[in-house]
């Protein structure tokens, strides 16, 4: 619609998150405003009548009949959860804790952390099996802190 020189970019924030399906880990990218897209443009009539007027869009972030800008800080940050290229662990278990098994061959078993390996986000789990502690090795998305 030549708004080129108005409309600059257009922007679904979508970030790598690692999940566990069928047992094998895989990066899955998510968007982290589901049904919100940022626009970054100089608002004129003519640009706020083609945005406003684009199939599906239903409304906007703000006050009153313009939308609402974000700050430079708020898209600086946005940007940098956007661009990690591989996403890191967060395992949130320390060595002694309580854990239930949520997914895999020992799932529903309780169990003790014996180990964190927090590089590869995997961790070893001492789990009772005919009243002895077995050490399990397992992905930090398969257990759940009790």
């Amino acid at each position: 619609m030549s708004m080129e020189d108005k409309i600059f970019t257009v922007l679904v924030p979508i970030e790598k998150k690692i999940k566990i399906k069928n047992g094998k880990r895989r990066v899955v990218e998510e968007k982290i405003y589901p049904g919100y897209v940022l626009v970054e443009m100089i608002v004129t009539d003519d640009s706020w009548y083609v945005v406003r007027n684009t199939p599906r869009v239903t409304g906007f972030v703000g006050a009153g009949t313009t939308p609402a800008p974000l700050s430079e800080e708020e898209m600086e940050v946005l940007l940098k959860r956007m661009g990690g290229d591989e996403p890191k662990f967060k395992i949130e278990v320390a060595i002694g804790d309580p854990v239930k098994i949520i997914d895999g061959p020992f799932k529903d078993f309780d169990g003790k952390v014996s180990e964190v390996d927090q590089e590869r986000g995997k961790l070893k789990v001492l789990v009772n099996v005919f009243g002895r502690d077995t050490p399990v090795e397992l992905d930090s998305l398969q257990i759940k802190k009790l």
